[in-house]
């Protein structure tokens, strides 16, 4: 093979393949080892940062390499060649203090040395670009984690935290704003962050879902989305990405207001996948947190008293308001909170287990559930520190669904159970569903049907009340509370 050949297989290889296919063919082509060297030993550690070297493992370079890299380097010179018992060491110096070297078994081939020389050029080059990538990579990384962490201010009521962190990312945090939850394949959800910001003059604010993999969360101001219900062109933008994307938005609604966004949001999505046009608009209904808010205020206040007046044995013990962030993110997403919380499972069943015991709660019940899904709702970010004693005339949760206003809801949400496009048997299928704490296996067998077929009952209802059921973070708390409300007003 001539050098022309070989200068042009080394180009091909840098440019397809990268440093490591370069390097594995030239270790082949001369019959040794070939590799990058850093000029200091230390770095050639595998506790370091270890050599790259033609089978592309990063192991540890041979030491007559080690020592030629800093040997060379020391003298200040830009190739060297030392020979060992049988065998020869040839260095080409590169760029950031690193060599390429070479050793090989004696007698060499007489063409190593200009082979190396000529692949010393087009290697340093291609190890630049591999490693802005990987910063360009590692840049990407850190900032979806950042907003991954303003989202989870966000949803835990922490504003002044949540607009500092995100004044460095841009763009500002809209409010008042609209949120939209989209659902696409993984591959999708560049395409879809990017359409979303040319059609808002890149005024949206994208974070990806850290629970659900599908999902991007946007939140887009509210006089850059569309203020009709019939008519949205972003969502119709977006759901058009792919047949399998759908798009859920919600009310226009305050920053503060976010964890009652993405929850709308969400609601929204479970409508939108069975609909032609893929995307919807929250439908309209009271909101239990409004409704209930001054007959509730004191209850919930009363009930998580020594929830937010905890205070951890240990610093790195979490404290009330962690607790409370834990339980607000179990309530929603279940063993999918780990992902939200970064926490292992056995950590998150732990930290359930301590709220249950603080609040004296049994949250495998889905009506205890009920109850602090309510509760924390009515007190968002209230209590911190606080460590007043929960007060000795605060009405129970029923005496505050015995409010005339809760009955209003309750009635008003369940209506559409019995309304003239309710399913047949709709509002004994959820009653039972319910009555078994949200379980789809007792409740299928308490109906009398498969497990398959009461999915498929609970997912035509939940088209009809335009709420997710099956999907977390579900509806059935409310339609809980409701039941209740409307057995405590017959």
């Amino acid at each position: 093979m001539s050098r022309s050949d070989d200068v042009l297989k080394v180009h091909r290889l840098a440019h397809g393949g990268g440093s490591a296919a370069l390097l594995e063919w030239l270790a082949t082509r001369l019959g040794g080892w070939a590799g990058v060297v850093p000029a200091d030993p230390a770095a050639a550690h595998p506790s370091g940062a270890a050599a790259v070297d033609g089978g592309g493992q990063g192991r540890r370079p041979p030491e007559a390499a080690v020592r030629g890299a800093a040997e060379m380097s020391a003298r200040g010179v830009s190739s060297a060649v030392l020979h060992g018992a049988g065998s020869a060491t040839l260095l080409f110096a590169l760029d950031a203090g690193r060599a390429l070297a070479a050793v090989l078994p004696l007698p060499h081939p007489p063409d190593a040395p200009a082979l190396l020389a000529d692949a010393a050029v087009p290697l340093a080059l291609v190890l630049r670009a591999e490693e802005a990538e990987l910063r360009e990579a590692r840049a990407a990384t850190a900032e979806a984690r950042a907003r991954e962490a303003v989202l989870h201010l966000l949803m835990n009521g922490r504003l002044s935290t949540a607009h500092q962190i995100a004044e460095a990312l841009r763009p500002p945090l809209p409010d008042p704003m609209r949120m939209y939850v989209a659902e696409c394949r993984t591959g999708r959800r560049a395409e879809v962050a990017r359409l979303c910001q040319e059609l808002t003059g890149g005024r949206a604010w994208v974070v990806r879902c850290p629970v659900y993999v599908r999902h991007l969360i946007i939140l887009v101001p509210a006089d850059a989305a569309a203020v009709s219900c019939d008519q949205d062109p972003l969502a119709g933008a977006l759901s058009a990405v792919a047949p399998d994307c759908a798009v859920g938005v919600s009310a226009e609604l305050a920053l503060s207001q976010a964890p009652t966004a993405y929850t709308q949001a969400f609601h929204a999505l479970a409508v939108a996948r069975g609909r032609g046009e893929r995307h919807a608009r929250f439908g309209p209904g009271p909101e239990l947190a409004l409704v209930a808010h001054e007959a509730g205020a004191d209850w919930a206040g009363a009930l998580l008293v020594p929830l937010h007046a905890y205070e951890p044995r240990r610093p790195q013990d979490p404290g009330g308001q962690e607790l409370r962030a834990t339980a607000h993110a179990w309530l929603n997403f279940g063993s999918h909170a780990t992902r939200l919380l970064k926490v292992h499972r056995n950590t998150l069943s732990a930290r359930i287990r301590l709220v249950e015991t603080l609040l004296g709660l049994d949250l495998a019940r889905l009506g205890d559930q009920a109850a602090l899904s309510l509760a924390l709702r009515l007190t968002p970010g209230a209590g911190r520190g606080s460590a007043a004693a929960p007060a000795a005339d605060a009405p129970g949760l029923d005496a505050v669904l015995r409010d005339p206003r809760l009955t209003e809801w309750a009635r008003s949400h369940l209506g559409r159970l019995t309304g003239p496009d309710a399913p047949a048997g709709a509002r004994a299928t959820v009653r039972t569903w319910l009555a078994h704490d949200a379980r789809l296996v007792p409740a299928a067998a308490a109906l009398g049907v498969s497990v398959p077929a009461a999915r498929k009952r609970l997912a035509r209802i939940e088209a009809l009340l335009e709420r997710s059921l099956l999907q977390s973070p579900s509806v059935r708390h409310d339609l809980w509370l409701a039941h209740r409300a409307e057995e405590l007003a017959e």
